[in-house]
């Protein structure tokens, strides 16, 4: 396939390569914690939509990670098991089941996130104001249109 952007082929292969470098860089300290619990990747994003957006649906859980239903139910069931996750009936809607983290879960999140944010913090603070928002810019650009909705910037998601 045939470079289609007008940037540099040796432009753009070198952003695919610090993507990945980046990607397993940011990944590795937490997928040792992770390991510690018999947890994978899978674990950690369900752990960390939830603490974001407390009585979160299944569904919504389920169109913000676009995964099977099937693959979902391994992960969450093993979470739920193992203390991390509370799953309750909504009041409202009996058939709706919403999602919260457990002490347990918060304790693993926070481990988590603290590493991972550590190193963004110390790259944001390398590259300065404009850095970070172009860093987000670039970011937002990568994720598919159609999926965009799905960043909610902080905001809770909603169904």
């Amino acid at each position: 396939m045939a470079n289609e952007s007008p940037l540099p082929e040796e432009d753009l292969r070198q952003a695919l390569e610090l993507l990945f470098f980046a990607y397993r860089g940011f990944t590795g300290e937490a997928d040792a914690i992770l390991a510690d619990f018999g947890l994978g990747r899978a674990h950690h994003r369900v752990i960390y939509f939830v603490k974001r957006n407390p009585l979160l649906s299944v569904n919504a859980l389920l169109s913000i990670l676009k995964i099977t239903k099937q693959s979902l139910s391994r992960v969450l069931g093993q979470l739920v098991r193992e203390g991390f996750i509370d799953q309750k009936t909504d009041k409202v809607d009996r058939r709706r089941r919403t999602l919260i983290l457990t002490d347990k879960g918060d304790e693993l999140e926070a481990r988590l996130t603290a590493c991972q944010t550590a190193r963004i913090s110390r790259a944001f603070e390398a590259t300065g104001p404009d850095g970070v928002e172009g860093f987000k810019k670039v970011l937002i650009e990568i994720i598919n249109e159609e999926d965009r909705r799905d960043y909610t910037g902080g905001a809770p998601h909603t169904g």
